[in-house]
């Protein structure tokens, strides 16, 4: 298993509009092709105030690669994205794997 954080930094101001645009449209979207949601998180106090972080978790880099092609191939999702990207100030991506001692649950 692996686990994917995406941080994206909106610019000031935007994060409601992301997020309520986010819910309406891509939202559903997301969870039908990339299957596990572990979190969606606003931060509300720091130095990151216009951040919002998602986490997703697949089986294998492989799953990953195959469900990110099949969602930016969908009509959906690209025009999801032309309203979305606006927003948009930065982007970061980490993929990580569970330490040795700890056993994550894929529940979907």
């Amino acid at each position: 298993m692996i686990l994917e954080m995406r941080e994206y930094t909106l610019r000031a101001g935007k994060v409601g509009e992301y997020l309520r645009l986010y819910e309406r449209e891509g939202l559903e979207i997301q969870r039908e092709i990339l299957g596990h949601l572990v979190g969606y998180y606003a931060t509300e106090v720091g130095d990151a105030v216009n951040q919002v972080v998602h986490l997703w978790a697949y089986e294998s880099f492989d799953d990953r690669m195959a469900r990110r092609q099949r969602l930016a191939a969908d009509p959906g999702w690209q025009s999801y994205l032309e309203k979305m990207r606006p927003m948009l100030a930065e982007q970061r991506n980490r993929i990580m794997r569970p330490t040795s001692f700890f056993e994550p649950e894929l529940r979907r």
